[in-house]
């Protein structure tokens, strides 16, 4: 399906510039233009009401054994979108499809129904799950819910199996205790299993590693990665660790302030970042390769403030007050997705405004300083035409100014 600003992968695999696209199976899950805006909480006897416009105009597509990674910082809509794609938000506009069809109706068979191929692992493990009942509890309650397991013997055996698969051995230790004998990885894990008991398709990871520590997060990791390999699961992996993404996710879609910006391969989009918004997250990442001899960093991130106010959010692009290359254009209207190449595309009028035409492609530099040399004729102040300078695989702000 093709569909004009959707932030979903590609639907074919480039395996390089010459070899031909392999084209990817249909999509389980796909999210159509969705809109979210949270009413707020106010007396007014006429007028407009004031909402919070969390997620504007949001495509992507989850495709079988591929993840795609939603990148952003904190209140730019992620878990919003994954909370929708649960269904646990009704969208304020916009389409969910599943397998094609149209998601519909709202009553308890429905959204059972939908659960069953769709399920979401939350963010902290020891919020969700009830600290009076113990492992085994929470998991034959999906088992009983979707008809896997009808008699005691079939519920013991399945949840034993569910705790090997998610590396919880011996499970026979584990089926008896409480949340709060646990720790935050086992936790996580038994978050995990709870998902895959309804033998879903979907599997929405909103920050499945960020409440715990940093030793055992690669482990979560290669547990997801292994899941997905071996279910062919169709994986949501929401995360503000862009670095994280490269390591985890096929594909990767970067949101600002409820809004796509920038979407592609998860190779592609880290290391030869196009928009302002992720060549500033990448920049922000620590990396090896942007250490000096004496051990600290060769640039120096100016302030860029904070993320916008979602309750009146700025007109266009919402990335332009804080934007190095801002135009006027950008405050007045949102632009239309660039194709890049190779399932590379962005929000940006720095690359045009919708054309799709790679083979004249240039990318856009960023030279680190303030100066107005390398600006065109005429041109002063953010509305230059940008100079780009790569450093440690990194394309940095163009006031990036380098230390010594």
């Amino acid at each position: 399906m093709n569909i004009e600003n959707m932030g979903a992968n590609s639907p074919f695999i480039a395996l390089n510039d010459d070899a031909v696209s392999i084209p990817l199976p249909p999509a389980v899950l796909e999210a159509i233009h969705l809109r979210k805006y949270f009413p707020l909480r106010q007396f007014k006897l006429s007028g407009p009401r004031k909402v919070v416009h969390a997620a504007e105009d949001t495509s992507l597509a989850l495709y079988p054994g591929r993840a795609l990674a939603l990148v952003g910082e904190s209140g730019s809509g992620k878990t919003t979108m994954a909370r929708m794609l649960a269904r646990l938000y009704e969208p304020t506009s916009g389409t969910i499809l599943f397998r094609g069809e149209p998601v519909k109706g709202n009553g308890r068979n429905a959204l059972k129904d939908y659960h069953h191929h769709v399920q979401l692992v939350f963010q902290d493990p020891f919020s969700s799950l009830n600290p009076v009942h113990d492992v085994r509890y929470h998991l034959k309650r999906p088992l009983r819910l979707h008809g896997h397991a009808r008699t005691a013997t079939e519920e013991t055996e399945e949840i034993l199996a569910l705790l090997n698969r998610v590396s919880l051995s011996p499970a026979e230790q584990f089926i008896r205790k409480f949340p709060h004998q646990l720790s935050g990885g086992q936790r996580q894990r038994v978050a995990i299993a709870r998902a895959l008991a309804a033998k879903p398709e979907v599997l929405l990871a909103d920050e499945p590693v960020s409440m715990l520590d940093v030793s055992i997060r690669l482990d979560v990791l290669n547990l997801l990665l292994r899941l997905k390999d071996e279910e062919q699961l169709a994986l949501l992996f929401i995360t503000h660790d862009i670095a994280s993404a490269r390591y985890f996710a096929e594909d990767t879609l970067v949101m600002y302030a409820g809004q796509t910006v920038e979407g592609g391969p998860s190779e592609e989009v880290i290391q030869r970042p196009r928009h302002p918004y992720t060549q500033l997250l990448i920049s922000a990442a620590p990396d090896p390769d942007r250490l000096g001899p004496d051990g600290k960093g060769s640039v120096t991130l100016p302030a860029r403030g904070e993320i916008p106010s979602l309750i009146n959010p700025p007109g266009g692009c919402r990335f332009h007050p804080r934007c190095p290359h801002a135009m006027p254009v950008c405050s007045e209207r949102f632009p239309k997705r660039t194709e890049l190449g190779g399932g590379h595309w962005a929000h940006c009028f720095l690359y045009g405004d919708g054309e799709a035409n790679p083979a004249s492609y240039k990318p856009i530099a960023v030279t680190p300083s303030r100066s107005s040399e390398g600006r065109g004729k005429g041109e002063s102040g953010n509305h230059a035409s940008p100079e780009v300078e790569i450093q440690g695989n990194a394309a940095l702000p163009s006031d990036v100014s380098a230390e010594g």
